[in-house]
């Protein structure tokens, strides 16, 4: 009786451990997921020129994130359409002069942006300098960055043929400063074995063999590492091929997915040389989805604007084009965050927001929080009435820090069409709406 006592007990450990393991990652998950808040939306996924025309991604609708995209005709219909349409996108408008990745002081409009397989030299071609500089800008500011096989080959500074050769590419993105070497394979298929320890197992279980099998790969690459060609500083290895190598095609244990994170102010870049993009189930979705919710993790935590002192009026009312960030309009469903220290015996505290002529029409939140930074979701003390003109009274306030945040809740409509999203109504919030903010202390 007592044996099986202690076998019920053991198996009864097993499950528990189990059951702990899958809730601490669907806990992970949530985590990353709930720090969409300050974005416009999750993933922006780029299906351009010389692309892959992709318009769903099944990973996105697994975990539930809002998507939008661009996607062109194919190659043989392309019309100057699709150029110009992508020229908006990335290079900005009358309406959006900064372009659909970017709010207004250059922070990342979407936590992530998805850049499918295809051709990587014509598509970094196609995007100009403007729409280049604005990605790396995008990345730089802190949205993060995934791209399978042409996705990745443009992120690098370059191609490594199959003599070891680099080649350095003045069009690509540069987001990751190694060279992405060619694996030499098409029209074929891959076996990828996570590292031990890959922070990817945060968010689902790949097994106790680190596989996932069976992962579409044609004409992708891998980052190679050697005595002679170390990986750039800040490179973390997440997979590797597994493979029976040929004569012409040598990757087993080369590194086919990798992560990049330089500062603590930028985005994380994943780069994948095979395509578990298209799957709708099992672990190659899973894998796919782990990567961006693994690079979304990896966005910088958000800034202070400024720190308010009494009987100042803070001006935000400065355009992109003026490039002072900390003086920059608000963009659509963007917080600005500020600072301020509540003296000893204060018996009020009292906020002002206002707007300016031209922008009466759009609708402002405003919310305050001691300890740290306010949110929607996570203070009671807030004005969500329509408009800008708003006002916090708090009595007795505590002494030491608060925190101040100004919401848009105006944003633009959209529609999905043969190209992918289009935007209408006020669209003009692009370039932000201009406010001003002050503090008083009783």
């Amino acid at each position: 009786m007592r044996r099986v006592l202690t076998i019920a007990i053991v198996i009864f450990g097993l499950l528990s451990a189990h059951d702990l393991a899958a809730h601490n990652r669907e806990k992970a998950r949530a985590e990353v997921l709930a720090g969409s808040r300050g974005f416009y939306k999750d993933l922006f996924m780029d299906s351009g020129i010389a692309l892959t025309s992709r318009r769903h991604l099944p990973a996105t609708r697994f975990l539930g994130m809002s998507l939008e995209y661009f996607a062109s005709a194919s190659k043989s219909k392309l019309t100057e359409r699709d150029t110009l349409l992508q020229n908006q996108i990335f290079c900005g408008d009358e309406n959006d002069t900064n372009g659909w990745l970017l709010y207004p002081d250059g922070a990342p409009r979407f936590r992530a942006i998805y850049v499918n397989g295809g051709s990587a030299s014509k598509h970094a071609r196609s995007l100009g300098d403007g729409g280049r500089e604005r990605i790396r800008e995008y990345v730089a500011n802190g949205g993060a960055y995934v791209g399978t096989c042409a996705g990745a080959f443009i992120a690098s500074a370059g191609g490594m043929d199959n003599k070891g050769k680099a080649h350095y590419s003045d069009i690509y993105l540069k987001l990751w400063p190694g060279y992405a070497h060619r694996t030499m394979l098409k029209k074929s298929s891959t076996t990828l074995r996570l590292e031990k320890g890959c922070p990817l197992y945060k968010y689902f279980d790949f097994g106790k063999e680190r596989l996932v099998t069976d992962v579409r790969h044609n004409g992708g690459c891998y980052a190679h590492e050697s005595p002679a060609n170390p990986l750039p500083t800040s490179t973390e290895p997440l997979a590797r091929y597994i493979f029976d190598n040929t004569d012409k095609v040598k990757i087993d244990n080369e590194i086919c997915v990798w992560a990049y994170k330089p500062t603590e102010e930028s985005g994380r870049t994943i780069l994948c040389g095979s395509h578990p993009e298209g799957i709708a189930d099992g672990e190659r979705l899973e894998f796919m989805a782990a990567m961006l919710l693994y690079a979304m993790d990896g966005n910088p935590a958000p800034k202070i604007k400024a720190t308010l002192k009494e009987g100042e009026v803070r001006e935000m009312n400065k355009r992109t084009e003026d490039n002072d960030p900390a003086y920059t309009r608000i963009g659509d469903r963007q917080y600005h965050h500020f600072a301020l220290d509540v003296p000893k015996k204060c018996k009020q505290l009292i906020i002002k927001l206002d707007g300016y002529e031209d922008a009466k029409k759009f609708d402002l939140t405003l919310c305050a929080k001691r300890g740290e930074m306010a949110f929607h979701d996570n203070t009671l003390i807030k004005s969500v009435s329509s408009g800008c003109k708003k006002t916090l009274t708090i009595d007795c306030p505590k002494s030491g820090q608060w925190f101040v945040s100004v919401f848009c809740e105006t944003t633009v409509e959209t529609s999905t069409g043969k190209y992918g999203t289009s935007y209408r109504g006020r669209t003009s919030v692009l370039n932000g709406v201009p406010y001003k903010i002050s503090i008083e202390y009783k």
